[in-house]
């Protein structure tokens, strides 16, 4: 079974849907929900499915954190904070992130959530979707 930490800072609607995809799943099992904001909603979704959570604070704590679990792979689902290189250490090719728009369009600071789907029609672009990629010490 593959441990899955989902990161998230908001609501948690991606991350929702990947608990749902995995919660009968036999290979991949999603054993933590983290954030670095108190008040998100996906701490909440960790209550509801009964999965553990974490509250960020700190990269040390949070790699600890990440062993206890046996966390083997890290899904950024809305976490809205700049990933630390000890952690991109920690976790080579074993990290990637979810963005809701093609990038390179609609990347950067304050590119999230409904910010960028406003973009997006704003700009009349025809097409629109999602970039899943692996975070690196340049991406996350």
């Amino acid at each position: 079974m593959v441990n899955l930490a989902i990161f998230g800072s908001g609501r948690g609607s991606n991350a929702e849907k990947i608990i749902e995809r995995f919660q009968s799943s036999t290979k991949i099992r999603v054993a933590l929900i983290a954030s670095n904001k108190e008040d998100a909603g996906i701490l909440e979704l960790s209550k509801k499915h009964d999965i553990p959570s974490h509250l960020i604070t700190d990269s040390e704590s949070l790699i600890e954190k990440l062993s206890e679990r046996k966390i083997e792979y890290i899904a950024l689902a809305g976490y809205l904070k700049k990933i630390s290189p000890e952690l991109v250490k920690a976790f080579p090719d074993r990290m990637f992130n979810i963005h809701p728009s093609l990038l390179p369009k609609y990347g950067g600071k304050g590119m999230y959530g409904l910010n960028v789907h406003k973009k997006v029609i704003e700009n009349g672009d025809k097409n629109s979707g999602i970039t899943i990629h692996y975070v690196n010490e340049n991406y996350d």
